[in-house]
């Protein structure tokens, strides 16, 4: 017997599709895909940011200066190398469980930069400590500081002011840029249609105090204010937007946008408590004005140690 003949499509006929399209729309993905609060993630993100960056100068202030030669990595150093793997790690892991498909060059592109940027502050921040160490004040400027202005011959102060551009200004451009916008990139697949998961859980709302605070101080020191800003701004037009669409935020982009309305709320207690600081005031000029955590404890509270 002969086996029997496949049926043949006409010319004008498709074959069926036997798998579905990798890049699917953003409804049929949502609706297909349960979101569920990532308790673990979070919990790692809130404790790896106030143990390995929060902590970082505090420890290097603590532990004894014999231990760690300033000739040498400081303690603060290796929690800094810590954090540069381990937070894109995490980042990574954030993004794999987003239920929206996100473009991987992007991802990719992004995770690359945010470890040079978090890499090259690393070398900066490090000279910077010992600096600090040698009577360097965070809050004059480089060419103010009593410990530099005097050095000879003066080229050696654009020496130091190329490294407050690697540390202060390239360093964290390129750390925060990235970090922030795959930050949104996760938010913009946190939306349901599913009334269970339109509220956060206990575990979020107990998380979500420390997160708000923690990001205070990298908006703060980081002085990246205007980039935090346009990054919550354009939070809230996507809310809007999917509003219009049926779908509302899960409880992850909830813990989100509630982290960041937290933030903002502290930036403005802060900004208002140090109005009318004149030396801060001149250490950060114009419209926007939001001093540094360490530039503040540098100049009203280390003398009094």
């Amino acid at each position: 017997m002969h086996a029997p003949l496949r049926k043949r499509h006409g010319p004008g006929l498709q074959p069926p599709l036997l798998h579905p399209s990798r890049h699917s729309s953003f409804e049929s993905e949502s609706s297909s895909k349960k979101p569920q609060f990532h308790l673990d993630l979070w919990f790692y993100f809130t404790l790896q940011n106030w143990v390995l960056d929060f902590g970082r100068p505090i420890v290097m202030i603590i532990l004894p200066l014999e231990w760690f030669p300033l000739n040498k990595p400081s303690a603060g150093d290796y929690f800094h190398m810590a954090y540069n793997v381990i937070t894109p790690f995490l980042l990574l892991k954030l993004i794999e469980r987003s239920p929206k498909t996100l473009p991987r060059s992007a991802v990719y592109v992004c995770i690359i930069t945010f470890v040079m940027g978090a890499s090259i502050h690393l070398v900066g921040d490090s000279v910077n400590h010992r600096l600090i160490l040698s009577g360097y004040q965070l809050h004059l400027s480089v060419r103010e500081n009593p410990i530099i202005k005097d050095l000879k011959p003066a080229t050696l102060i654009d020496s130091f002011e190329l490294l407050y551009y690697y540390d202060e200004c390239l360093g964290h451009s390129m750390w925060y840029i990235p970090f922030f916008l795959i930050f949104f990139l996760y938010f913009t697949g946190c939306f349901t249609h599913l009334k269970e998961e339109r509220k956060m859980p206990l575990s979020a709302w107990l998380l979500v105090g420390p997160s708000g605070l923690y990001y205070w101080y990298l908006v703060t020191e980081g002085q990246i204010f205007i980039l935090y800003i346009f990054t919550f701004f354009a939070m809230m037009a996507t809310v809007m937007h999917q509003k219009r669409k049926g779908f509302v935020l899960d409880s992850n982009g909830l813990f989100l946008l509630t982290t960041f309305a937290i933030t903002l709320a502290l930036i403005a207690v802060w900004v208002i408590c140090l109005w009318n600081d004149k030396v801060l005031r001149k250490k950060y000029p114009g419209v926007i004005y939001v001093p540094e955590p360490w530039a503040f404890f540098t100049l009203h509270i280390k003398g009094r140690m």
